[in-house]
C-alpha cells in the first residue's frame, strides 16, 4: 500500500511539474522553411515522451526528452502553403496555429537594417498604408546582451500589417515584397535581429576569438558606447545563438559603418559568415549591403577601405553584395531609400538562390588589370554596357611602385577601362572611388554602380 501511494505521489508530482515548452521562435503565425527538414526543439521532463503532429500531413512524430530535460527532432515540411497547426503533446499540450510554409530569411546588422518606416524612409506614409500582407510574417528579436550563449529569447511572430510593418526593418520588408513578385506570392518569414551602432565583433561567437586572436586584438581600442555594447560576442549570445538551428533560406546583412577604421574587416566579416554557417550546419546564402558613401570627418579613406573589404568578401562562396553609392547622400549615414536596397538584395537572391531572375543584378566588380607600358587596362565582371554617368570619369587613380596615386585619364573601350597619367610612367596599381564620400560614376547597362576597389 505504501509503495502504491509513493508511486501515485510520484506520478501526480511529475504530471504537475511536467511542462512541454518551446523556445519563443516557435509561435503562432510563424513561417517554416518549405521543402525542408525543419528542426524543432524544446524542453520537457526527463524521459517524458513528446508527440508532435503537424496538420500538413497529420503524421505523429515522437521524441523523448533527455536527462537534461531537452529534446529535438527533425520533421519534413511540404511545399509552400497554409495556414497549418502543430500539436505538441506530452503531459500537457501546446498547439501552434496559423502557421505558413514558405521562405524564411534572417535580417541582421546595425541601424540601416534596423531602420523602419517610423524612422523616416522615402515615401514612408504611402508604404505603410499599403502594407497589408498576411503572407509576410515578422519576428523581431529584442535588444539584449549576455556573457554566455543563451537558448531562448522573447518575442513572437506577427502578420504584416500597416501597424506592424511601420516598426519593422524596412529593408527586410522590401526584400520580402520583391521575393514574392517572382516566387508567386510564396509566404515569407523575416527574423529581424539588429542593433544600431554595433560592430561586427559583437555578432560573433566567442569560439571565433579563441581560434583567431587577431580578431580579438582588433577590438582592444573600442571605446564604450552609450547606445550599444562593444564587447565581443555579447549581442551574438543573446540575439543570434537562440535562433541557431531554426531553418532559414539565408541571411541578409547591413553593417560596416561601425567598423570604419578597421584594418582587417575583410577577415572579420568573412569569419562572421563562416561561423554562423558552421553553427547552423548549413551553407546558406549570405547577401549583404555595401555601406554607402558618408563623410566620416578627418578619416578620408576608412569608409572606402571598408567598402573594398566588403567587395573582397565576395570571395566567400554563396555571397552577394548590393552596392548603394547611387541611392544615398554623403551627409546622411542613414540613407532614406530603403526600397531600392531591399530590391537589390532580393534580386541577388532571385538570381542566385531561386534562379528565377536572369537579369543583370550586380554592378561592375573589379576583375583584374593588364599593364602595357604607361597604360593600365581594367577589366570588370558584370561589365556589359559599361558607361560613365554624366560623362564623369575622374574617379580612377593610378600609382607606380612608390604608391603615390595620381588622377588618371579614363576611357572605356570594349567594356574595359583604359587608364593613363602623364605623372605615372610605369603604373603598377589602380584604385577607384577611393574616398569616403565617393559616389560611383561608373555603371553598367543595368544602371548599377561599380564598387570601390583598390588593385593591390
Amino acid at each position: 500500500m505504501k509503495n502504491r501511494l509513493s508511486l501515485l505521489v510520484f506520478i501526480i508530482s511529475n504530471s504537475i511539474m511536467a511542462n512541454v515548452t518551446l523556445p519563443t521562435i516557435f509561435s503562432d503565425n510563424m513561417v517554416l522553411q518549405r521543402n525542408s527538414e525543419v528542426k524543432f526543439w524544446g524542453w520537457a521532463n526527463p524521459k517524458e515522451e513528446v508527440k508532435i503532429t503537424p496538420s500538413w500531413n497529420n503524421q505523429e512524430y515522437k521524441i523523448t526528452a533527455d536527462s537534461y530535460a531537452y529534446w529535438q527532432i527533425t520533421i519534413p515540411t511540404p511545399k509552400e502553403g497554409g495556414p497549418f497547426s502543430i500539436l505538441f503533446k506530452g503531459y500537457n499540450e501546446v498547439v501552434l496555429n496559423n502557421i505558413l510554409i514558405g521562405e524564411v530569411w534572417l535580417c541582421s546588422g546595425q541601424s540601416n537594417m534596423e531602420m523602419s518606416a517610423n524612422w523616416g524612409i522615402e515615401n514612408g506614409d504611402e508604404v505603410v498604408k499599403n502594407a497589408n500582407n498576411s503572407k509576410i510574417r515578422f519576428f523581431t528579436v529584442p535588444k539584449q546582451t549576455a556573457t554566455t550563449p543563451q537558448n531562448n529569447l522573447s518575442g513572437n511572430w506577427i502578420e504584416c500589417s500597416p501597424e506592424t510593418m511601420k516598426n519593422f526593418s524596412a529593408v527586410g520588408y522590401f526584400f520580402a515584397k520583391r521575393l514574392q513578385e517572382d516566387l508567386k506570392n510564396v509566404p515569407i518569414g523575416l527574423i529581424s535581429s539588429n542593433w544600431g551602432g554595433t560592430s561586427a565583433e559583437v555578432w560573433m561567437p566567442e569560439t571565433v576569438f579563441k581560434k583567431e586572436p587577431e580578431l580579438l586584438k582588433a577590438t582592444a581600442d573600442y571605446k564604450p558606447n552609450e547606445y550599444c555594447p562593444v564587447e565581443p560576442s555579447r549581442v551574438f549570445n543573446a540575439m543570434i545563438n537562440p535562433l541557431v538551428g531554426f531553418k532559414i533560406a539565408g541571411t541578409i546583412w547591413y553593417q560596416g559603418e561601425s567598423n570604419v577604421g578597421s584594418a582587417i574587416y575583410d577577415k572579420t566579416f568573412s569569419t562572421l559568415i563562416s561561423s554562423w554557417r558552421t553553427l547552423w550546419n548549413d551553407d546558406f546564402p549570405f547577401y549583404f549591403v555595401q555601406i554607402a558613401p558618408y563623410n566620416y570627418g578627418e578619416n578620408h579613406f576608412g569608409g572606402a577601405q571598408v567598402r573594398d573589404f566588403q567587395r573582397r568578401t565576395l570571395q566567400v562562396p554563396k555571397t552577394g553584395m548590393a552596392v548603394t553609392s547611387d541611392i544615398s547622400t554623403t551627409d546622411d549615414i542613414h540613407p532614406k531609400n530603403k526600397k531600392s536596397v531591399g530590391i537589390r538584395l532580393a534580386n541577388l537572391a532571385l538570381a542566385n538562390t531561386y534562379k528565377t531572375n536572369s537579369n543583370l543584378v550586380n554592378g561592375p566588380l573589379f576583375k583584374d588589370i593588364t599593364i602595357d607600358k604607361n597604360r593600365i587596362a581594367v577589366r570588370f565582371d558584370y561589365s556589359d554596357g559599361l558607361y560613365f554617368k554624366d560623362k564623369r570619369s575622374d574617379q580612377f587613380e593610378i600609382a607606380g611602385s612608390d604608391d603615390v596615386y595620381y588622377l588618371a585619364k579614363a576611357e572605356i573601350k570594349n567594356n574595359t577601362v583604359i587608364l593613363t597619367s602623364n605623372k605615372v610612367k610605369n603604373p603598377k596599381k589602380v584604385r577607384f572611388a577611393w574616398t569616403n564620400i565617393a559616389q560611383s560614376y561608373l555603371f553598367n547597362k543595368a544602371n548599377l554602380p561599380a564598387s570601390t576597389f583598390i588593385s593591390e
